[in-house]
């Protein structure tokens, strides 16, 4: 068979996560110590595993509804408004899916036509891109950069914008810079919006985890941004449920009435036992999220003096569970470097340039870790190092 004539060239001209890759480089080798993948080393809390467990002594098994349980609706309806002060009808604006990466998706699928421009701030989470590609839209990456925070300008932004400019993804706080935007930050990038017909998915999945004492603002709360901004988000980052597979969008009904759509035929619906889990986890949980993110915080500042004690210039992040310092001035690129690193040291951390050209010249590392793995990373780190 001739399967180069066979398969779908657009499928065949996208490459593979980077982060992935290391990943499975890694796993096949002893000793390694991983710093790449972004996953709580945290268990579920109990109270969601019980949920999940009673849930299937009870024979809840079935399918729910294509957009979700209802009372998981209702539940993230709540927590949105609670959280962030954006308020959702549970029935017509929310839907679960199959973590949040179903959820990008089904929004650029639902939202976007061949030719239409999609605009994503670099360095920025691999998926983005890729899935804008499946839909023949043209990929516009707008460069952000240390110097600015990692943050999305409204200069950078209103350079960017043509008249085939569709959507704007959001990335914010961001995988893999750690990069946050606060309110005055995303009034500026409203601004730039509010006369336009663009569209905005505003990915914040790490949206429970910022540091410094400023709590996470989102787009869609400011005037003039909720009819625009469909917000996606999950259970995977913030109550270490990645296994579980469950996120969520919430958006304008006419919006989540094409997304759902999608979903309806693609995946019918979202695993049953996570859902009733997830219900779980928004009732009874935050005081398990907040003491996660503080043991994350401390970590943060660990590797982050860590690192620049070292001569790796590192921006220092405001949210998630990454750091993305510089590797300039080894000289290497960011592929050699990892390389390098991941053969003569066994440590694995994943290239810059994974993540958008803009990428190059830095390196992601995830502080999901215990502390104990971080320090066993950075002595390796400045014995590789010290070979340069």
């Amino acid at each position: 068979m001739d399967y180069d004539s066979l398969l779908s060239k657009k499928v065949m001209e996208i490459k593979p996560s980077g982060i992935r890759r290391f990943f499975d480089i890694a796993s096949e080798m002893d000793n390694v110590i991983s710093l790449g993948v972004g996953e709580p080393n945290f268990r579920t809390p109990w109270a969601i595993r019980h949920a999940g467990i009673q849930s299937l002594e009870k024979g809840h098994t079935w399918y729910t509804a294509n957009a979700g349980l209802a009372e998981l609706r209702e539940e993230i309806a709540k927590y949105l408004d609670r959280r962030f002060q954006i308020r959702y009808d549970s029935k017509k604006e929310v839907l679960v899916t199959v973590g949040g990466s179903e959820a990008i998706d089904l929004m650029i699928r639902a939202c976007v036509n061949p030719g239409d421009e999609v605009l994503i701030p670099e360095p920025c989470f691999v998926a983005y891109s890729p899935i804008a590609s499946l839909t023949n839209a043209t990929v516009v990456p707008i460069e952000t950069k240390a110097e600015d925070g990692f943050r999305l300008t409204a200069k950078a932004l209103r350079e960017k914008i043509t008249p085939r400019t569709k959507l704007l993804v959001l990335p914010f706080p961001n995988n893999p810079t750690g990069a946050v935007m606060h309110r005055e930050h995303l009034e500026e990038i409203a601004q730039v919006l509010r006369d336009t017909n663009i569209l905005v998915l505003s990915d914040e999945i790490y949206a429970e985890l910022t540091f410094g004492g400023r709590d996470h603002v989102s787009i869609a709360s400011l005037p003039g941004m909720w009819e625009r901004t469909v917000v996606v988000s999950g259970f995977s980052k913030a109550f270490a449920m990645t296994g579980w597979r469950l996120g969520y969008a919430a958006g304008p009904a006419p919006i989540m009435k094409q997304m759902t759509k999608v979903h309806q035929f693609a995946i019918m619906c979202a695993p049953t036992t996570s859902q009733h889990a997830a219900v779980e986890a928004l009732r009874s949980c935050e005081e398990e999220v907040v003491n996660m993110r503080e043991e994350y915080d401390m970590r943060r500042h660990f590797i982050v003096d860590g690192l620049n004690k070292l001569g790796l210039t590192c921006f220092d992040p405001e949210g998630a569970f990454y750091v993305f310092p510089s590797i300039q001035s080894t000289g290497l690129s960011s592929e050699d470097f990892c390389q390098k690193l991941l053969h003569a040291q066994r440590v694995a951390v994943v290239p810059g340039n994974s993540f958008g050209e803009s990428g190059e010249g830095f390196v992601r590392i995830s502080y999901a870790y215990s502390i104990e793995h971080l320090m066993e990373a950075l002595k390796r780190i400045e014995a590789f190092l010290k070979t340069l």
